[in-house]
């Protein structure tokens, strides 16, 4: 008896020891030192560091210093990373539906984005949850754009583009499939090269990104209707979540959604400067007239239709387009 209890309470003491002790959540991302969103990471961890009394902190790895989307993947798996900023590419390898989002032509503006994202979120979160992730908040990488050496302005234009498209993305496949594009997959580090040695002639990406990889100073003309808005997400891994304190998990869940609100809005300001910085530089917008959008808006909606059963079910694109529509009759009637 008198064992029992000695051993119960060196089990006690362990548990309680461990459960006080630091935690520290390796994180990964593919952002440069320097920018809004490691300003904004920081920023995060001073916070959490501090509402923890120094009990949680994030080692954080920028610039893509561990790896691309997948490597880091990989490596929380086998938990030498616990958390990292994915793309909608990244987040997708987890949890495929998520890309429903960031379907061609689906979300127009702003503020279809925000009433979107705010329908979808806890249902993002419980389904990455499933997976063996926690989500600490969505990011944004902003409205995508087609940039290129010749003037875009019809479906018929958009078929003499040898077009970029990021290797292994199959939502962007579809897209282009639909588009009539006969794209070449290349990795993002080829791109820059390619475009010099005229391999592609037009590339897809945020103007924070076309300046960022100065994709912008080989190409000429950038198309004013977006192709789609690009998303991410905040990911920590599950098991390395459990092991934090109940209290601390909240914080870490609330701050991270309040911090990743404030790296959208840094964001949408850094790419409209963007799309500045590039037109002084003599990137011509290029207008689509009224009647040649209408193919560009079947073409696309087909494309959402053939990635059901692939991405997400018809039941979730059904939510979200009956959700738009009615958003959008409610708009026009407050005009």
């Amino acid at each position: 008896m008198k064992h029992l209890w000695l051993i119960t309470f060196v089990l006690s003491f362990t548990v309680s020891a461990f459960a006080g002790g630091k935690q520290v959540i390796k994180f990964a991302t593919q952002a440069p030192e320097g920018s809004a969103w490691i300003k904004v990471m920081n920023a995060y961890n001073e916070e959490i560091q501090k509402l923890t009394g120094g009990k949680v902190k994030f080692k954080i790895y920028p610039g893509g210093i561990q790896g691309d989307e997948i490597g880091v993947l990989r490596k929380m798996r086998f938990n030498s990373l616990q958390a990292a900023g994915f793309t909608g590419v990244g987040a997708g390898e987890i949890l495929p539906e998520f890309r429903i989002i960031e379907t061609p032509m689906l979300l127009r503006n702003y503020d279809e984005v925000d009433f979107i994202t705010a329908m979808l979120y806890d249902q993002f979160a419980r389904k990455f949850e499933d997976k063996g992730y926690i989500l600490l908040g969505l990011t944004e990488v902003g409205f995508v754009y087609v940039y290129g050496n010749k003037p875009i302005r019809s479906m018929e234009d958009m078929k003499g583009v040898k077009m970029w498209m990021w290797e292994g993305d199959p939502l962007v496949e579809a897209s282009f499939k639909a588009l009539g594009i006969n794209a070449i997959p290349l990795s993002i580090t080829d791109v820059l090269t390619s475009l010099q040695t005229n391999l592609i002639d037009a590339v897809y990406t945020s103007p924070l990104a076309c300046v960022s990889l100065q994709w912008y100073t080989r190409v000429k003309y950038m198309m004013d209707v977006p192709l789609t808005n690009s998303f991410g997400a905040i990911l920590m891994t599950k098991k390395k979540f459990d092991k934090i304190e109940p209290e601390y998990q909240k914080l870490l869940v609330q701050k991270g959604r309040e911090y990743m609100g404030e790296l959208v809005k840094l964001s949408r300001k850094a790419n409209e400067e963007s799309i500045e910085l590039m037109k002084k530089n003599g990137i011509q917008m290029v207008k689509i007239p009224p009647e040649n959008l209408k193919p560009f808006l079947e073409a696309t909606e087909r494309a959402r239709k053939k990635l059901v059963g692939k991405l997400y079910s018809q039941e979730l694109l059904n939510r979200v387009e009956t959700a738009l529509a009615e958003f959008r009759s409610k708009k026009v009637s407050k005009q």
